[in-house]
């Protein structure tokens, strides 16, 4: 019996406008029939008691809406990885590739490896090597406790010497029997000590052999685990729209083989080919269906340090599915990727300007300095209308977010700004509006953050090796479901403020438009609405505002 994996709608969709293109899938606004498909999905996990477990702990799931070859509107779901130890569940797409087939290379690469573990286990745990420690911290402490003991008995013998000599009356004889004594006691000193390494170290070599053969037996765990990587990432095949095909290995642009093996970005990331999107898509063209639109969504707990909010949507991961939805998107008309779209207005919003720095108003959407993709930016623009010279910029602020920033006008003001900002002498207060309540009024948030490496330009809060971030909030108004805040950062971590307000050990309630951290909308409700500091050069109180557009 075939598996039904195309599903139909349970409401009428006739009367939704179809999207033109198809959804660029790291930023997007997921549009109905998305939405109505991951609704659909919702509903029927909810009813699946066997996944309940695996769900509530978290996962991403996503849905692809397309047109089959009878022109009628349906879509696919798909988890990321796999869902309880299995792929073969009947009502989402298949993998890729299945790497839980019991004969499949993966399988039995990793069997071997699994095997390789249990020896390098057992010979850490081994008897032989334990009965090897222990001798040697026998001998150490023997050879320390016998060196102290003749140590001192010399330190005696010295000083009866000292006080023979001190006495007087010593003849040419006597005062070679003491410079004698001295010398066979510093001989027998190192006599002793070289008696001691040499059993020291007979035991060190015993124990180097056999670490040495573990380092063996992991060195051959490391090669195969990367040659059974590099097998398997051939076998994931992927293709696009104009029907080419192509491994993960060819669009990292890793063949032939690298001639540097084990080095970091030599081989695609570990889970690549495993998320929502290319699994929906290749199930897709081996059908002959046509995608109209896409969504992910998080399903579950957020995992630890990461903020996911459950039923929110997510952008795909950049590090595993950018190479490779962008040589599965070649062939459809995909939408332009908003955040290389320049704004509009070629303007530049003058807050303040005197002989040393200016102070312009940021629309949302624009980038502070050039990027990869767009090259439109305040700095741009700035140097456009202004004769300056050196370093303009003084700090940055998010592309998705308006407000106020601070620009120099030569290479003396720049150093002096900067040194404002990085000693926090510069107050900054942003408004932002959020997706629910806050029952606190005030408080602090002190949540260390770091980059999420396999999923950037995301952070994660970690407690062993982010950077420090504090903010303080105080809630400004609460109504009709959202809450308006005050924050003031005292460091400036990237998406600091998203995170502390997103986090559950945060306000545990997103930005309204957040992306990353929340869900989108027309705009990230972010703005940097006020900055006050001492001017470096006049001693002026400096106090700007700029109220939020929203």
């Amino acid at each position: 019996m075939a598996f039904v994996r195309l599903h139909r709608f349970d409401a009428e969709v006739s009367g939704i406008e179809v999207p033109r293109r198809f959804t660029w899938p790291f930023h997007y606004v997921p549009h109905r029939l998305s939405v109505m498909a991951a609704q659909q999905v919702m509903r029927y996990v909810a009813t699946r008691d066997d996944w309940a477990d695996e769900l509530q702990a978290g996962k991403m799931l996503g849905v692809l809406v397309v047109r089959d070859t009878e022109g009628e509107l349906g879509f696919l779901a798909a988890y990321s990885g796999n869902l309880c130890g299995r792929n073969d569940h009947d009502y989402f797409v298949p993998p890729v590739y299945d790497l839980l087939q019991p004969e499949g290379e993966f399988r039995q690469g990793e069997s071997a490896i699994t095997a390789i573990n249990h020896k390098i286990e057992r010979m850490e745990r081994s008897e032989e090597l334990a009965l090897l420690s222990l001798q040697l911290r026998c001998a150490q402490c023997n050879r320390d406790q016998n060196l102290k003991r003749y140590k001192h008995y010399m330190a005696e013998c010295k000083s009866a010497r000292d006080q023979r000599r001190a006495e007087g009356n010593l003849t040419d004889i006597q005062q070679q029997e003491l410079l004698a004594e001295s010398q066979f006691q510093k001989a027998e000193l190192k006599r002793l000590r070289r008696k001691h390494e040499t059993i020291v170290s007979e035991i060190e070599a015993q124990i180097a052999a056999f670490q040495s053969r573990i380092g063996q037996l992991k060195t051959e765990r490391k090669q195969r685990s990367e040659a059974l990587q590099e097998r398997i990432f051939h076998l994931f095949v992927v293709q696009n729209a104009h029907g080419e095909r192509k491994d993960l290995m060819e669009i990292w642009g890793l063949t032939p083989q690298p001639p540097l093996r084990g080095e970091r970005g030599r081989i695609p990331p570990s889970g690549s080919g495993e998320c929502c999107a290319p699994k929906l898509l290749q199930y897709a063209y081996l059908n002959g269906w046509h995608p109209i639109c896409m969504a992910e969504f998080w399903y579950g707990q957020s995992p630890v340090g990461e903020v996911r909010h459950h039923e929110h949507y997510y952008p795909a991961c950049r590090s595993k599915c950018l190479p490779i939805l962008s040589f599965m998107l070649q062939g459809l008309e995909v939408e332009a990727n908003p955040l290389a779209e320049p704004v509009v207005d070629e303007g530049l919003d003058v807050a303040y300007d005197d002989d040393w720095m200016t102070i312009v108003r940021k629309p949302a959407g624009m980038l502070t300095v050039p990027g990869k993709l767009l090259d439109d930016s305040v700095e741009t623009r700035y140097r456009r209308r202004s004769d300056v010279s050196g370093p303009v910029v003084v700090h940055r602020l998010d592309q998705e977010t308006s407000g106020l920033v601070v620009l120099a006008k030569n290479k003396e003001a720049h150093k002096l700004l900067q040194d404002l900002f990085a000693s926090r002498e510069v107050k900054k207060t942003y408004i932002a509006l959020l997706q629910g309540y806050v029952m606190s009024d005030e408080g602090m948030i002190d949540l260390p953050l770091r980059p999420d490496v396999d999923d950037r330009p995301r952070q994660r809060v970690d407690n062993e090796l982010g950077k420090p971030a504090t903010t303080h909030y105080r809630v400004l108004e609460r109504q009709h479901g959202s809450t308006r805040v005050a924050l003031q950062p005292f460091t400036g971590r990237t998406h600091q403020l998203r995170v502390h307000c997103s986090h559950p050990l945060g306000l545990n309630v997103p930005i309204v438009g957040d992306m990353l951290y929340g869900t989108a909308a027309s705009r990230l409700m972010l703005h940097a609405a006020r900055l006050q500091f001492t001017h470096p050069f006049t001693g002026q109180e400096i106090d700007i505002i700029w109220e939020p557009p929203f």
